[in-house]
């Protein structure tokens, strides 16, 4: 190969020389040469080329993969892990070569880093702030009976349905199969399935629990599903009448039966404190009206009082007779029972309704004993769960921490040893979330409120007071004070990273002190900053704040 490259190579000049002699005579082509084909081997390796490495881009990179992991980890309300993934974002910059500010691309992302960082926190703040009331949804008792204003017509197909059903299916509630009955199954199977199905499918996690607390109070187990009408097994459920929870407790009957109503939180959400409140309610209405569950689930709704003035009025212990008129009782009474007989029967056989089974896991927790307010989010980091998670097994909790003092606390099974083993080496000052005020003459709450920081109505819920209590001198009071935990655990080295501002959105509650205070600045100052000449604050206001 190598000869006849060389060969070539001698002709090819050689015509080159020929071609520059004006004199030279003709020169006829030569025949062309055999070439063996070239190899692999035979070809020299080249290397790929090896790309620059960009090393600010590569930085920014990491400060924002670890900024976004800090996020997930916020988002799960792990304070501690989000800090630290945040600091190491940050570091990532200001250990750089010259600094954060060394480079626009790396003083932008560290600008934008620290902007979004003190966003965040002030969101984990406004959110988690240890006294934010935590959310409710509305009791579907409240839509239920607005949907049965107009009931559909029951078909020959679900009349025979039901009395199949009946024939073959256990009951120990009296279920009749009449059209009141009729036309509620085909309410919950056209208009409500949607809910009925979503009602089934939360229930299946309470039911065991449910069924063991009726069993102990010899109760009938159909009454388990008296649930899906007053709540459809929301545990977080608020009707329009101040009724909560599961079993729709009003307040005044909640304490009756020995639910614990305060700031810190509501036993009418605890699904077994309420059930077992609800069993012994029903248990008790059942003896008033003579073991006659009809009337007995009637005044569940309308209460005992009204059910027997109206038994009383209509001469007539017989539900299905006393609610043929409208002279005795409210409509929302007289559908009440059918309705609830009707969910009975589609919830003990669902399949037969078109409904589907749902596969889901019965409720199981382990408890651990909270010695004082606790942040639920440090519950969650160390039980390495979301803290949703937390919040859905302790749903009577009103608050982001547990009361003042001694508390059960559910926390995800087999973590008990773990969360008891963090508590029994946990510094006091975890459990410090609340401060005490002792009422001074001529202090009102508003007064109180405004040098804490806090809203007047938050401080009045807090001590069971309305917002236009008088105090006393020497009155204690609790301030929920709030718990201002940093995002990021240290502060910036402002030597490599020029100090940073940043604007907040004024929520409702915020006083000048408060705000001041948890920026670790002055009223004075955040006014100078503002061009303030009052103290007032109106909700959506933008404050400068200069971090330093």
């Amino acid at each position: 190969m190598r000869e006849a490259l060389t060969r070539l190579a001698v002709l090819a000049v050689a015509g080159l020389v020929a071609g520059c002699s004006s004199h030279a005579s003709p020169v006829l082509p030569a025949a062309p040469l055999p070439v063996s084909p070239a190899t692999h081997a035979d070809i020299p390796a080249v290397a790929a080329p090896v790309p620059l490495v960009d090393r600010t881009t590569a930085l920014v990179s990491r400060s924002e993969r670890l900024f976004e992991e800090g996020q997930a980890q916020l988002a799960l309300g792990h304070l501690t892990a989000a800090r630290g993934l945040f600091d190491q974002s940050v570091d990532v910059l200001l250990d750089a070569p010259g600094g954060a500010r060394s480079e626009p691309r790396l003083r932008g992302q560290f600008d934008r880093l620290i902007s979004r960082i003190n966003a965040l926190e002030i969101l984990a703040l406004r959110e988690g702030d240890g006294f934010t009331q935590t959310q409710t949804e509305d009791a579907v008792i409240d839509q239920l009976l607005e949907a049965a204003i107009l009931l559909p017509e029951p078909t020959r197909e679900t009349e025979a349905v039901v009395a199949a059903d009946l024939a073959e299916t256990e009951h120990d509630l009296p279920i009749a199969n009449n059209e009141r009955v009729q036309s509620f199954i085909e309410l919950f199977q056209g208009n409500l399935r949607d809910f009925m199905q979503e009602s089934l499918h939360r229930s299946a996690k309470y039911l065991p629990m449910v069924q063991e607390v009726f069993r102990a109070e010899a109760i009938p187990l159909d009454l388990a599903y008296l649930a899906i009408v007053e709540s459809g097994y929301k545990t977080n459920a608020l009707s329009r009448a101040a009724a909560r929870g599961m079993w729709q407790f009003m307040p005044a009957t909640g304490k009756e039966h020995g639910l614990t109503q305060n700031w810190f939180l509501d036993e009418r959400s605890d699904p077994e404190k309420a059930t077992r409140a609800a069993a012994q309610y029903l248990k008790t209405l059942n003896r008033m009206f003579d073991g006659d569950w009809n009337l007995a689930m009637a005044s569940y709704n309308a209460g005992p009082g009204r059910l027997q003035r109206a038994v009383k009025q209509s001469r007539t212990n017989d539900y299905w007779k006393l609610t043929e008129t409208s002279r005795y009782l409210p409509k929302e009474t007289r559908n009440y029972v059918p309705m609830i007989m009707a969910a009975v029967l589609i919830a003990k056989n669902p399949e037969a309704y078109g409904f589907e089974v749902p596969a889901v896991a019965p409720l199981a927790y382990d408890r651990v004993t909270v010695p004082d307010a606790l942040d639920l989010r440090t519950v969650a980091e160390w039980t390495n769960v979301a803290i949703d998670e937390i919040r859905d097994l302790n749903p009577e909790l009103r608050r982001t921490t547990t009361p003042l003092g001694s508390h059960d606390l559910k926390v995800p099974l087999g973590a008990a040893p773990l969360v008891e083993a963090r508590l029994a080496s946990a510094d006091p000052s975890l459990f410090a979330k609340f401060a005490s005020h002792t009422v001074r003459s001529g202090e009102t709450l508003a007064s109180i409120a405004r040098k804490s920081g806090v809203t007047r109505s938050d401080l009045a819920a807090a001590n069971n007071l309305r917002t236009t209590s008088r105090l006393k001198p020497n009155q204690k009071l609790m301030v929920p004070i709030l718990v201002t935990t940093a995002l990021a655990s240290r502060p910036v080295n402002t030597t490599a990273a020029a100090a940073s501002s940043m604007t907040y959105h004024v929520k409702r509650g915020d006083t000048l002190f408060g705000i001041a205070k948890h920026f670790d600045t002055t009223v004075d100052e955040i006014k100078k900053w503002n061009a303030l000449t009052t103290s007032k604050l109106v909700v959506g206001d933008r404050l400068t704040i200069h971090r330093n």
